[in-house]
């Protein structure tokens, strides 16, 4: 390059925005998404949903916030800055799942949506009514839904007890309207498996158990790097596996804070 001649102009990394509640502790929600998409590599942005006071023993309260300020941030973010991809978490009532999926369905980007009904802690962060607004509105406009095994009977009442049930979960959840299912099978016995479906073709994703409780934000963790493997280009089964294979470095890295579960490690990669 000659010398006089300027230097090349940065460009922006894939962009991807999350749409959850905020996590006080850090572990989970906004925080965990955001420092997700940092370890992949793209530009994460947020729209709160909801507020929570929450620690490593559990969610001592949470505030939604108005529809009309969760829209004006999404407004903000979408009509200036654009996005590859989104994924949203807890949404905590009616009106927000409604206003999301509003806002889900107008856009081209690819959404991967994790139905957030409970904490690590098993703390309710979805109003009882809000869950048909989850079927009904929100599931139709994902791209992926994440569900663990207690959201899966949440949302279709099938419950799975051991790994031959994950085919009849995958195909009870993507009846209700999404592209893709990945069923979470981590509270299973045995080693994890998570099974991958779109109506016709099913992956299956194994990883070894790690002998760790410190597993805070795992199901945020997931989303969020699907969601960013989304952006960057990969197919859903790309995506989904490169994601897995994050998560389980997160969870076998998963520090100790407090006095009760800590979180996953977002950062392990930087640490070994």
């Amino acid at each position: 390059m000659p010398q006089n001649s300027p230097a090349p102009r940065p460009q922006a990394p894939p962009l991807v925005l999350t749409i959850a509640g905020s996590d006080s502790g850090g572990g989970a929600g906004i925080q965990a998404d955001l420092k997700t998409m940092l370890a992949f590599g793209v530009h994460g942005m947020s729209v709160i949903a909801a507020v929570t006071a929450q620690n490593s023993l559990g969610v001592q309260g949470y505030w939604e916030l108005p529809p009309g300020a969760v829209r004006a941030q999404l407004d903000s973010v979408l009509s200036d800055i654009g996005v590859d991809a989104i994924k949203t978490g807890m949404l905590a009532s009616t009106a927000l799942v409604e206003t999301v999926a509003e806002a889900l369905h107008a856009s081209a980007a690819p959404a991967v949506v994790d139905p957030v009904g409970v904490s690590k802690h098993g703390d309710p962060l979805l109003a009882p009514d809000a869950v048909d607004a989850v079927r009904t509105a929100l599931l139709p406009a994902a791209t992926v839904v994440t569900p663990n095994l207690y959201e899966v009977e949440q949302l279709t009442g099938v419950k799975v007890v051991d790994e031959s049930g994950l085919r009849e979960a995958a195909e009870a959840v993507r009846a209700l309207g999404p592209r893709w299912v990945l069923i979470k099978g981590g509270h299973l016995p045995g080693e994890p498996c998570d099974l991958l479906f779109d109506g016709e073709r099913e992956y299956r994703f194994s990883a070894p158990r790690h002998d760790n409780r410190h597993t805070h934000g795992t199901g945020c963790t997931l989303a969020s790097a699907i969601a960013s493997r989304l952006a960057v280009g990969d197919d859903v089964p790309a995506a989904v596996g490169a994601a897995k294979e994050y998560v389980t470095g997160a969870i076998a890295a998963g520090f100790p804070l407090g006095a009760g579960i800590g979180p996953v490690d977002h950062a392990w990669r930087h640490r070994t």
